[in-house]
């Protein structure tokens, strides 16, 4: 797993994420220019807690989309959030996380549900 959190860039400079083959905001094709966030910090802009999550994963589950602002651009990226409350406003790091389900509870095959990724981290 990379610890890297990666963006893209079109050659209009707009950006996505996750890499899609068009840019939604100006229709050319997503190159693979790439911008690492992994160091810079998101801006909470809404949130959801599901108090009874699927199987597998962790109660309750907060799921936050960040946005980050760069060189002009912004991108929203949807993910989990640590911890057990979140405001909009936040302001958050991403934490790469090695499994994001808990293969124990899952009620498919195990191997079929190891995920890594990030999940955001409010800095306090």
């Amino acid at each position: 797993m990379s610890d890297k959190l990666i963006v893209y860039k079109c050659s209009n400079g707009h950006l996505c994420y996750p890499k899609h083959s068009i840019c939604s905001e100006c229709g050319v094709s997503i190159g693979n220019e790439m911008v690492d966030i992994s160091n810079l910090k998101g801006t909470v802009v809404t949130w959801t807690k599901s108090t009874v999550p699927p199987p597998g994963v962790r109660k309750p589950n907060i799921i936050a989309i960040v946005e980050y602002h760069i060189e002009g651009e912004t991108v929203a990226l949807l993910g989990g959030i640590e911890g057990e409350s979140v405001s909009i406003g936040d302001i958050v790091n991403a934490i790469p996380v090695s499994n994001l389900r808990d293969t124990e509870y899952c009620q498919r095959e195990k191997g079929s549900q190891t995920w890594s990724g990030h999940r955001f981290k409010i800095v306090e």
